[in-house]
């Protein structure tokens, strides 16, 4: 049996042993702390490095986008976007709108960094005082929009509007794309009935015959040409299309066209300025992604349609009557778009008069 210690026993053991015990334990401790200090190092900065690819103050890209945005869609699904910008130490984070004038709030509040809209919203936003800036812009499309009656209307011309009943959604693209070819046949807005109606209550009104005309863009276009055989009355280009909406005049954004209904990059100034080389890849992604689509419409309608909720065909449809191929905001086409403000103002749809050039980031010649 082992003896049991008393406390006499303890302090008969010797000085010196005491003091190794004592000069054991305090190594001990150094070296346990020095450990503790060195994994405390190793794990800070694993966490820095780490960090640029968690939040946006470290690198990323916040993208306003619509499900109608076909291009960011596919960009989206593909992941392309995120490949091209991981080399910069910049993630990506997509932001759904239900429409353009939700995105403006969203970009002027600091929601998002860049969007993706058409003529309009921006127009609007500018008028209110949001802040933003126009840094790229995709070609025209004046076949992507247009005025439509059923296929049995009786109505052959702009003209013959004249007194009849038209839907269009008030203060978008197809209102300019109304006056302006209202304007061409010797019109103006008082001698029809405009109808606002969203672009859902737009085509019930439509294939209920409660208006004789519809003025819309895709891919509501393309949808209700396809489903209900609806035909092109006028579309953006000089002359009239064909229901498939493809064989206008001209239809390449040129002179001759009536509107020119072009797509615009929009952004936060600040971001845009201080990201050079975050844009330059948006833009080089952009375009290497619609070389592909226009290259493989089928495909790509494919893959778009589920996300869209639309069948392929309509998809495609639509899809052929873009151009993908984003470039820097020129003064032409600021000025186009100054002449939109401009008739908007005219008829009161915004409350002052704007200068687009304000809102233009390095406009190039």
């Amino acid at each position: 049996m082992n003896p049991v210690a008393t406390e006499d026993s303890v302090l008969d053991i010797s000085p010196r042993s005491f003091l190794r015990g004592l000069r054991d334990l305090l190594v001990s401790a150094i070296v346990v702390a020095a450990i503790a200090l060195i994994v405390s190092f190793v794990s800070a900065a694993s966490a820095h490095a780490q960090a640029p690819a968690q939040g946006k103050a470290q690198g990323e890209l916040r993208i306003g986008y619509q499900k109608s945005a076909s291009l960011f869609v596919l960009q989206k699904a593909q992941g392309s976007l995120e490949k091209r910008l991981a080399p910069l130490g910049f993630g990506v984070k997509w932001v759904e709108f239900p429409a353009g004038p939700q995105l403006l709030e969203g970009l002027n509040v600091g929601a998002v960094d860049v969007g993706f809209v058409g003529e309009a919203p921006p127009i609007f936003a500018q008028a209110a005082g949001a802040k933003f800036v126009y840094f790229g812009f995709d070609p025209a499309a004046p076949r992507a929009e247009a005025i439509l009656v059923t296929k049995d209307s009786p109505i052959q011309s702009v003209a013959d509007l004249k007194g009849k009943k038209v839907a269009l959604n008030k203060g978008s693209n197809v209102h300019y794309l109304l006056v302006k070819q209202l304007e061409k046949n010797g019109l103006k807005l008082s001698d029809i009935q405009p109808v606002y109606l969203a672009p859902a209550d737009g085509r019930a009104a439509f294939e209920s015959k409660n208006v004789d005309a519809w003025v819309i863009w895709d891919p509501f276009q393309a949808a209700a040409e396809k489903a209900t055989g609806a035909r092109v009355l006028a579309d953006g280009t000089s002359g009239t299309s064909g229901t498939n909406g493809t064989n206008g005049t001209n239809g390449t954004g040129g002179t001759a066209d009536v509107v020119n209904n072009y797509q615009y990059y929009l952004g936060e100034r600040a971001f845009v300025k201080n990201n050079p080389k975050v844009i330059d890849a948006l833009f080089a992604d952009s375009v290497a992604q619609g070389i592909w689509l226009k290259k493989n419409l089928r495909q790509a309608a494919e893959l778009i349609a589920p996300l869209q909720g639309l069948p392929v065909d309509v998809v495609e449809l639509a899809l052929r009557r873009y151009e993908f191929n984003v470039k820097p905001i020129t003064p032409a086409v600021a000025a186009d778009q100054q002449k939109i403000a401009d008739t908007f103002y005219a008829l009161k749809l915004i409350p002052k008069p704007i200068k687009v050039s304000d809102a233009v980031v390095a406009a190039q010649p």
